[in-house]
């Protein structure tokens, strides 16, 4: 209870203030922060994702904060080490995928880490032929592999790159039983690996991304390099919120071709298999909750003034801010739906 002084000050000045939301700036984060990422380029979309939200954090916070492209393993390492909030990681679902398809380094995030907000997501994960393939659609893939055609389908194994693979196998199993092992996993490296593989012939379909495979779509069906896409994992409602551009030559309507309900990769029997590449905050467990709050608190800030998306959407991300208590229970979902998939094609 106030007293009465008290109550007469507040009058005045002092509980307005209080009154007032606690500001981003007035948490205990002070100083640097550094943000290890799980990849180790600097030119991929990690990357430059980690860079826009650190950015506007250290504007919004006061701080000085450096992303650092040291990979997952070294990511992880260094967030397990370190908890006195001068670092945080940012990673998208390879964090959980990786831990689902048993790779090595990766451990159950939910349980070693403490899960922080999603951020962003990166619209482009898709799956692309040949321009002289006979495969017009994704529905062709499905169809023929349940006619027994062989499918091959090059990824690059234990995350982002196989969760697509690992729902079309799943989808041909329940529309085909039996028929799934027609789609073979082609295991390789990187985007120009899988690229090199479809040039190559070796491949009959690739994990793609809109944004590194766009360029091929322009060529003409006689070039050895010429590709176009036939599915994109994305949700319907998150291409729809790209800029009506799109992407290079491809609009946003030429994208919805390529999503669901166009592009139907059935995940049950009754809804259609989506995915969204999501970008999220990692912190180690012991980490002070102040700064999860600080962030939280921040982000929301840097959201709400609205700069961050149109920065966002211009390099082909999606915007989309939760704090850390509804990230971790919609990505824990997320997990628990991909491992179901998972685990029925094993």
């Amino acid at each position: 209870m106030l007293n009465k002084l008290t109550k007469t000050l507040c009058v005045a000045t002092a509980c307005a203030v209080a009154a007032m939301p606690v500001l981003a700036a007035d948490g205990p984060l002070r100083g640097n922060l550094r943000v290890v990422i799980g990849s180790k380029s600097t030119g991929g979309d990690t990357y430059q994702n980690s860079s826009i939200v650190a950015e506007a954090l250290a504007e919004n916070i006061g701080i000085n904060v450096k992303v650092d492209a040291v990979g997952a393993s070294e990511a992880f390492k260094v967030l397990s080490r370190v908890s006195n909030g001068s670092v945080v990681m940012i990673f998208h679902d390879q964090s959980y995928l990786g831990w689902l398809y048993g790779v090595k380094g990766y451990d159950n995030i939910f349980e070693e880490y403490t899960v922080g907000p999603t951020v962003a997501i990166n619209p482009g994960n898709a799956y692309a032929v040949p321009k002289s393939s006979p495969y017009q659609n994704i529905e062709d893939i499905i169809q023929a592999a349940g006619k027994g055609e062989k499918i091959r389908v090059a990824i690059q194994p234990g995350g982002v790159s196989e969760i697509g693979f690992s729902a079309l196998k799943n989808a041909v199993k329940l529309r085909f039983p039996g028929a799934e092992e027609n789609i073979v996993a082609v295991n390789t490296g990187g985007q120009s690996d899988k690229n090199q593989l479809l040039f190559d012939g070796q491949a009959d379909v690739i994990n793609a991304s809109v944004q590194a495979n766009e360029q091929y779509t322009r060529l003409p069906e006689d070039d050895q390099k010429a590709m176009r896409f036939v599915w994109l994992t994305a949700r319907k409602e998150t291409i729809e919120q790209a800029n009506p551009e799109g992407m290079g030559e491809t609009s946003r309507e030429d994208l919805l071709e390529f999503v669901t309900p166009n592009a139907s990769v059935t995940q049950d029997g009754t809804k259609d298999f989506t995915f969204d590449k999501e970008f999220f905050f990692l912190y180690n467990k012991d980490m002070d909750p102040a700064i999860v709050e600080q962030i939280d608190a921040s982000l929301k800030e840097i959201f709400d003034a609205g700069a961050i998306q149109e920065t966002q959407k211009n390099s082909f991300f999606i915007p989309n801010f939760m704090p850390s208590a509804e990230a971790q229970s919609y990505l824990m979902d997320k997990r628990d739906q991909y491992e179901v998939i998972i685990e029925s094609i094993r």
